[in-house]
């Protein structure tokens, strides 16, 4: 009799696992299926959140009907169910496995910002405060506290921020930002000051800063580059001043309206290179990897001066007189379509930039 209830009970027993077996394969079996959302959607896992948490949170939230199975699985498989803080895009069709996944790995949404070469440090700030998604920390500060917070106290940050576009998350502030582009503009500007060429007229890598950053104010077109800082380095050489549009801009600050007068050229700045022998103090503008280049390998020649054409190129000169003829051919009888860059880059375009 014992015999036969022990059979009978074990072979229940063996029959209810197999059932429960059967039930957990079949439930599990619904992560596979997908979601239903009317449009992709931004879920956000907080920092230190638990797998259970975050499933109800799905759960309540509309995106899964249950969260059972979810949970469960978390339970069955905890190598795979540690989340990762950040925010997470989820679209129609994704299976909830996809959702653990996605949030196990770590595929965070990414935002991104664009800051342009030849922007001004003002033009970075600006576009940093009107972004939309970026958490702000530095909205008060003033420029010195930003630089003392790159471990550059005291420096003028005019330039020293390497313009690019960078990728950010929703846990990242315009601090971090503004720190990821100051380390990257000292990291290639180290690089290229390492692979210079002989003979330049720079006393350090911050000289070749401030001329990469009036290369890439007065042309963008990129062949030109190299002709346009082998102008300057070979005035350097010579003694003569830049004499540089741009370096007058920037000096004239918001009084500039768009043109310069001879009296803005006549007019004493820390910047006005027809005032100032040498460089300006410091760079007028965020100069990218090609002009930083340019101003370390500058093309031979022996043009001395440059002038717009209209269409965004320039001609070179050699010698004064054949420059003025070039200005009163491209300056002085300027087409209506005339343009001393190529097309904008920023809101900012500097227009009139005649060249020494």
């Amino acid at each position: 009799m014992f015999k036969k209830l022990l059979v009978t009970t074990i072979s229940l027993a063996v029959l209810l696992a197999s059932g429960l077996g059967i039930w957990v394969w079949q439930g599990l079996k619904t992560l596979e299926q997908p979601v239903s959302l009317e449009e992709p959607v931004l879920f956000t896992v907080p920092m230190g959140a638990g797998f259970d948490q975050v499933a109800r949170t799905l759960e309540s939230a509309g995106y899964v009907n249950d969260s059972l199975w979810m949970r469960i699985y978390g339970r069955l498989h905890p190598e795979q169910a540690r989340l990762k803080a950040g925010e997470y895009e989820f679209s129609d069709g994704m299976s909830r496995l996809a959702l653990i996944e996605k949030m196990v790995s770590g595929e965070t949404k990414h935002w991104q910002i664009q800051f342009i070469e030849g922007w001004t440090f003002k033009d970075m700030r600006q576009a940093i405060a009107t972004n939309e998604r970026l958490d702000k920390v530095t909205s008060e500060w003033a420029d010195d506290r930003i630089m003392a917070a790159m471990g550059a106290e005291g420096a003028h940050p005019e330039g020293r921020f390497f313009p690019d576009t960078y990728l950010y998350t929703s846990f990242e502030t315009d601090l971090d930002l503004y720190k990821r582009a100051f380390n990257r503009m000292e990291s290639v500007l180290a690089e290229e000051w390492e692979n210079r060429a002989e003979g330049l007229p720079y006393d350090s890598p911050y000289e070749a800063l401030i001329m990469a950053s009036i290369v890439e104010r007065e042309t963008g077109a990129a062949h030109e580059r190299d002709q346009v800082a082998g102008v300057f380095v070979r005035r350097l050489l010579k003694g003569m001043r830049l004499q540089t549009d741009p370096t007058v801009i920037y000096g004239m600050g918001d009084q500039y309206q768009g043109r310069i007068s001879r009296k803005d050229l006549r007019t004493y700045t820390d910047y006005n290179t027809y005032r100032i022998d040498g460089l300006p103090p410091t760079p007028i503008a965020l100069p990218g990897r090609e002009a930083i280049h340019a101003s370390l390998h500058p093309a031979d020649g022996d043009s001395l001066y440059f002038v717009a054409r209209g269409d965004g190129t320039h001609k070179f000169s050699r010698t004064l007189a054949e420059h003025q003829k070039a200005v009163r051919q491209f300056q002085l009888n300027r087409r209506s379509d005339y343009r001393s860059s190529p097309a904008p880059s920023t809101s900012d375009d500097s227009e009139g930039q005649q060249s020494p």
